[in-house]
């Protein structure tokens, strides 16, 4: 099966969840499959991502569109610019003529079997007349996940842009999910609140997966170890939904934690920390920023917290602390999607005083944290990346066995302006 995957942003460093689901998902396809992938990026030209993109990934091809990517004024601009646009920014802004040239001529011609767009970002690349089988890749429900930031933003102009995008969004991504010939989720949550804007069977779930072995091995090593009783995030921590999540945890959860267990400690680990995240630090609490290795943080932990009250798919990092024997604390938003129980393999808890409880038995209680520990691990080998992308693998066998003699149209509002 010849496969191409077109993602927008680079895939390197393997740094964000959703760069962590699509290496893994390329790697193992590329594997047993004829794959390519096509990555496009903006701001400066970088020659060593393109390089080093072709060794993890050999038949890599890169194109740079030198869009704004890291300097905020020059977004900002951007944002602007595009706002008389009909669909939303996070979609118009990583559209580039040069791809959709490429596009236009790879997916008209035969030469492969099936194309998987990565997340809705790259979705306006995509011709109007998909001659080749293709299908979305649907890491979150952006419409949900762009109306929970506007719930919850303080600020009302950021709120008021939010509410602005959440509309185009749903507008947008309602008609989108109808332009593939076959939608993947990665959640049965997800297929629900999909299954509103278009027909149920057009769209699978492939599930969350993780680096078993990764993270196991490590655990093992550690094996009877007693950690202190540090508390760990773990995530990017430029993106507005873990910032919330953490100033949520400090405020209004960590200082009910700190006077009950004695030398209780937060570390928020993660890349690109915001200026509100640096704020959070103190002799309690500490902000990395980049990490080498995430792996060596989770083993030292005792807690793992997903206090999120934003956002939408599916949390890779539960199942990586799980992975690695850990007890995890969670609200329902942060585990939304994942095949998890309450009270037996992960703690749900949606107020700051139910969470601050679990936090504090879980650091106090070491035969309660092991029984949880030792759930998650179960739960976790259930879904090692190589069972998961077999499942990806088959879907996408699927879609092109079934599509794979008749032209499927687009409607024809797909252009940026649209």
């Amino acid at each position: 099966m010849r496969i191409l995957w077109v993602k927008a942003g680079k895939l390197l460093p393997v740094d964000t969840g959703g760069k962590i689901r699509s290496y893994n998902l390329l790697r193992q396809l590329a594997a047993r499959q004829e794959t390519t992938l096509l990555s496009y990026y903006g701001g400066q030209r970088d020659d060593t991502y393109e390089q080093v993109i072709k060794r993890h990934l050999p038949g890599a091809v890169t194109i740079h569109t030198g869009a704004p990517d890291a300097n905020a004024f020059e977004q900002g601009l951007d944002y602007v610019r595009r706002l008389p646009s009909r669909a939303p920014y996070a979609v118009t802004k990583f559209t580039a003529p040069a791809v959709q040239r490429v596009l236009a001529g790879w997916l008209s011609g035969g030469r492969y079997d099936v194309a998987v767009c990565d997340f809705l970002s790259a979705s306006l690349n995509f011709p109007r007349t998909l001659h080749t089988p293709s299908v979305l890749f649907q890491h979150n429900v952006e419409s949900a996940l762009w109306r929970r930031q506007a719930d919850y933003e303080a600020n009302p102009i950021k709120r008021l842009v939010f509410k602005l995008e959440a509309a185009k969004m749903l507008r947008y991504e309602s008609r989108a999910v109808k332009r593939f010939h076959h939608v993947i989720a990665v959640s049965e949550h997800d297929r629900e609140l999909m299954s509103g804007m278009t027909e149920p069977a057009r769209i699978s779930v492939t599930p969350t997966g993780v680096d078993v072995r990764q993270y196991q091995n490590a655990a093992e090593s550690r094996a009877g170890e007693s950690p202190s009783p540090l508390v760990l995030f773990l995530g990017s921590m430029d993106w507005e939904a873990n910032i919330d999540g953490v100033e949520y945890f400090c405020r209004d959860i960590w200082p009910a934690v700190l006077p009950a267990v004695s030398g209780a400690r937060f570390r928020i680990v993660g890349r690109n920390p915001h200026s509100r995240v640096l704020k959070l630090a103190s002799d309690s609490v500490e902000v990395t920023g980049t990490v080498p290795s995430v792996v060596e943080h989770l083993h030292e932990a005792a807690v793992f917290v997903v206090p999120l009250r934003v956002g939408g798919g599916t949390r890779l990092k539960i199942f990586e602390a799980m992975a690695a024997g850990k007890a995890v604390v969670s609200t329902t938003v942060g585990a939304e999607g994942l095949d998890v129980t309450h009270a037996h393999n992960i703690w749900l808890a949606d107020d700051a005083a139910n969470f601050t409880r679990a936090v504090t038995t879980l650091l106090q209680d070491h035969e309660q944290r092991r029984r949880f520990e030792k759930a998650a691990v179960e739960l976790a080998a259930q879904y090692d990346w190589t069972v998961i992308a077999t499942q990806f693998e088959e879907t996408l066998a699927r879609v092109a066995q079934a599509n794979g003699e008749q032209p499927h149209l687009l409607p024809v509002a797909t252009s940026v302006n649209a």
